[in-house]
């Protein structure tokens, strides 16, 4: 890889971190067309709420946004419609692009809502039914959230506290988001069907847990492009705020291409031993030749990798301290565009 081309995926792999595993696919069959089978998803949590600039999207940044995909040949569908054709093998359109947003903060429904309707863009919710239930200041109400499903956003969960589930017990994992679906299909008259992990943390015992409940897809806070063949209880999404909502990177992660990968080390999330934890995967012949494959790690920068064949080897060079981690992985595609693919860790205090 030329000089420009590192430069450019190490700045692209710093403005947002990502991941996505491979264990229950999404689509059927294989996928000789990756951006017929791909499709970006973007995450929001707060709209003009300057006071919280890690989760907030400054309106101007968001207006921008907006019109770059009204105008930018990108097709803008609701997340289960794009979820559905994954899975029956169902072509997309090139530059697929799906709206989700965490938290169900009042300024979704006094900001985002009349912009997202205006620009007629389905998008999809997530509820923590506890802020919800005790009316908390600064949360939307339920009311509120009717109106929005109503004039057709779809509804997903983020289990009832928003806690940090990998530092439960599996019983009380099981109650957040048992007590989340009951809350959820009391006051919207149905059961969720998509899921958000709180913070983004999830390991192998909690996507079983999310499946057991019959949701059809759950979804961490990472970068990445949703592919056919992902791990559809691992889904990734780039996060946007202020410091990584500019419209350069927006274009930028909006024209990202999947990696599909297979075979990844290690197949749990949650790092309790071996840290650095091991990481490798083999990537799909299609993709070309993985010696471009760049790699970064959270705190540590490029990371030394090494190749055998579509084998890819990631050596990280020390520990990660505890909560979240991440390494993504880049590779220079056709057009100007990159191919992305993620990981987030999570290491227990």
């Amino acid at each position: 890889m030329k000089f420009r081309d590192r430069a450019v995926a190490f700045a692209l792999t710093l403005t947002g971190l990502m991941a996505a595993p491979a264990t229950v696919p999404l689509g059927i069959g294989a996928a000789p067309a990756f951006a017929a089978e791909s499709a970006v998803l973007f995450m929001y949590h707060r709209f003009g709420e300057a006071e919280y600039p890690s989760a907030n999207i400054r309106i101007d940044q968001f207006e921008e946004q907006l019109e770059e995909l009204r105008t930018g040949g990108y097709t803008v569908l609701p997340l289960p419609e794009i979820l559905e054709k994954m899975r029956t093998g169902a072509d997309l359109p090139d530059r697929t692009i799906a709206l989700t947003i965490d938290d169900a903060y009042a300024s979704v429904y006094a900001e985002a809502w009349p912009r997202l309707k205006k620009a007629g863009f389905p998008f999809t919710l997530f509820v923590a039914t506890d802020p919800i239930d005790r009316a908390s200041p600064g949360y939307m109400t339920w009311d509120q959230i009717r109106e929005l499903q109503a004039g057709g956003a779809t509804i997903g969960s983020q289990t009832a506290s928003h806690p940090h589930l990998p530092d439960l017990d599996t019983d009380t994992v099981k109650l957040e988001l048992d007590r989340a679906a009951s809350r959820l299909a009391d006051e919207l008259g149905q059961k969720p069907t998509l899921f958000a992990y709180p913070y983004g943390e999830y390991g192998l015992q909690i996507e079983k847990i999310v499946a057991e409940r019959g949701y059809a897809a759950a979804f961490g806070q990472h970068s990445g492009v949703v592919h056919a063949t992902s791990d559809r209880y691992g889904l990734p999404r780039f996060a946007l705020n202020e410091t990584y909502g500019g419209i350069d990177r927006f274009r930028l992660t909006a024209n990202a291409l999947p990696l599909p990968i297979r075979d990844r080390v290690p197949a749990d999330l949650i790092v309790t031993s071996n840290n650095p934890p091991p990481f490798g995967f083999t990537v799909a012949p299609e993709i070309g030749d993985p010696s471009r494959i760049d790699c970064y790690a959270s705190g540590q920068g490029r990371t030394q990798t090494e190749v055998l064949g579509d084998r890819v080897e990631v050596r990280l060079a020390e520990p990660f301290p505890a909560g979240r981690a991440r390494v993504n992985c880049t590779m220079p595609g056709p057009d100007g565009r990159w191919h992305w693919y993620g990981i987030q860790f999570y290491i227990p205090r």
